[in-house]
């Protein structure tokens, strides 16, 4: 019997008849491996069913093997995150209709709160970001200290993370907005705030490597506590060339990223090493108490949008062409950063699943975090913030349909060995 039949992965057992290789009834031990995941904690194989679907197929030989089928990214989606767009959408009608018939809302929203923000926006603001932070695994940041090989990789995302995608926000926002510095303003901060949410979520429906996209997001999480203040005031007053009375102040910007960023970090942080593997086993906390978290983070935002339509009602009406305005240049970033990082990777030789992570982290935005500083220093009521909103509206579908564009070539493009998933 060959040697590659003899693990617990063997589709017939020894004393049955072997496949006919030529009439095509073998099994791919590969295709096996990738539809099962591994877990440290048992020694035997556990197959998830999240994602997948088995049948048992009779062979042309008599025997009989079980095939996975993968369920199409959409469905593998919640339901929550799949109609995230939608949501979104309704809550900006919901909204807008609301300061619209009650116009002076708005005055009431605006009186003070913390760090200049609305006690109901900053509320909305820290519980959208505190779920998000208890699912970056911060103890995966390790592996840096003793995997040479991956510092080149994280280097590369760094530098195209904060480096070249802000500058191609802003080259796309003075492209397409170069009479609206309000809304080029909202732009570039939404292409500063690097993605540690969502893009877990991209990586994973599209079989990218989730232990390279979780350090990604571990090592961002931090860079943003430091990076933000002094790279916002750079593309915006600097590099955007913002009109006096639109150039932010660091030590607002950095006030407001110590709030709605450090505090839900903090508190994250805390939350993870005490209840992950203490309280709680390793699995209960990744599963069981972050699936309870999570729909409170879409409720923050939800909520936030609303009121930040709310406040604006009128004004949104008016501004609808502005609006429409944000979606082109928002929409070329997607495409830039996700198709450019792709082609650099491949041309590098990467595997498709290092690929996969690099392109969708540099793809992806922390829209919570850009909306949460707009609104603290522009104001909830400004055109940058309505320009900030439209990045969540926009990213989900963009980012969705980049899943099934990069399974469709996964097959048809010969990718790069080098920094597989083993050296992690």
């Amino acid at each position: 019997m060959p040697e590659s039949f003899s693990d617990p992965l063997r589709a017939v057992p020894e004393s049955e008849p072997q496949p006919d290789l030529e009439r095509g009834d073998s099994l791919s031990v590969d295709t096996a491996r990738d539809s099962i995941d591994y877990h440290d904690s048992s020694p035997l194989l556990e197959r998830t069913s999240t994602s997948t679907t088995t049948q048992t197929v009779i062979t042309s030989s008599g025997l009989s093997r079980t095939e996975t089928n993968k369920l199409p990214p959409l469905k593998q989606l919640g339901v929550l995150d799949r109609y995230l767009a939608l949501w979104i959408f309704l809550s900006m009608v919901v909204g807008i209709s609301t300061g619209y018939f009650f116009p002076d809302i708005g005055s009431k929203l605006e009186k003070g709160g913390l760090a200049g923000v609305s006690i109901p926006i900053a509320t909305g603001l820290l519980i959208m970001m505190y779920p998000i932070m208890c699912k970056v695994q911060f103890e995966s940041l390790h592996r840096l200290l003793v995997v040479k090989t991956l510092w080149v990789q994280v280097a590369i995302s760094l530098f195209i993370n904060w480096i070249v995608a802000p500058m191609v926000m802003v080259g796309l926002a003075w492209l397409f907005l170069p009479d609206r510095p309000e809304l080029r303003e909202g732009l570039i901060m939404v292409g500063i705030a690097r993605c540690i949410a969502m893009v877990m979520i991209w990586i994973e429906l599209s079989e990218g490597d989730s232990d390279y996209g979780a350090i990604l997001t571990a090592v961002n999480s931090l860079l943003q506590m430091v990076l933000f203040a002094p790279t916002a005031m750079f593309y915006i007053n600097v590099i955007g060339n913002s009109p006096d009375h639109l150039q932010i102040s660091y030590s607002v910007v950095a006030k407001s990223v110590a709030i709605f960023l450090g505090i839900p970090l903090l508190i994250a942080v805390i939350t993870r090493v005490i209840l992950r593997g203490h309280v709680i086993s390793t699995k209960a906390y990744d599963t069981k108490f972050i699936s309870f978290l999570e729909p409170f983070s879409l409720l923050g935002l939800l909520f936030t949008i609303l009121i930040l339509f709310a406040s604006q009602g009128r004004e949104v009406i008016t501004q609808l062409t502005s609006v429409l305005r944000v979606v082109a240049p928002m929409f070329a970033y997607f495409v830039i950063l996700f198709f450019g990082t792709l082609w650099l990777c491949h041309r590098l030789g990467y595997t498709y699943k290092i690929c996969s992570a690099q392109a969708f982290t540099a793809a992806s935005n922390n829209f919570e975090l850009a909306i949460a500083v707009v609104v603290s220093f522009y104001g909830i009521s400004s055109t940058q913030a309505l320009a900030a909103t439209v990045g969540p509206l926009l990213e989900v579908p963009v980012l969705l349909s980049f899943v099934y564009i990069i399974q469709y070539y996964r097959e048809k493009i010969t990718w790069g060995t080098k920094g597989s998933s083993e050296i992690l």
